[in-house]
């Protein structure tokens, strides 16, 4: 299972592996507050994507074929957390204000579509 959740929300018992997966640290946080397992800056949107996003809306649909485009070339950024996955339960700590345009929401589609396929070819 692969939730995700805003780096300021208080860990939960249920978290499991609690990632960070932004480039830049959360504003104003201190590491131990965190309460992190990683922190997975190489599988963050590019700082070029990032800035070129801005969290503007209209921006979305792009941001997210770009964004998916940069993680089907970068599947080293991405596996280890397919990985902790298959261990049990994984959050994704991101930072955006934005709880439904972000890149962690993303990246959270991209490792389910990839959970999805490895069961259908294991079934096979």
């Amino acid at each position: 299972m692969v939730r995700i959740k805003r780096a300021y929300d208080p860990p939960e018992r249920g978290d499991g592996r609690r990632l960070l997966v932004e480039r830049l640290w959360p504003r104003g946080m201190k590491k131990e507050t965190l309460a992190l397992d990683g922190w997975l800056k190489e599988v963050a949107p590019s700082t070029e994507l990032r800035q070129w996003f801005g969290h503007r809306v209209e921006r979305w649909a792009e941001f997210r074929l770009s964004y998916r485009r940069e993680l089907d070339e970068n599947p080293a950024g991405w596996r280890p957390i397919l990985e902790a996955a298959g261990r049990g339960p994984v959050t994704l700590l991101y930072s955006a204000r934005d709880t439904e345009h972000n890149g962690a929401l993303v990246l959270q589609e991209y490792l389910i579509d990839h959970l999805r396929e490895s069961s259908r070819r294991a079934k096979v």
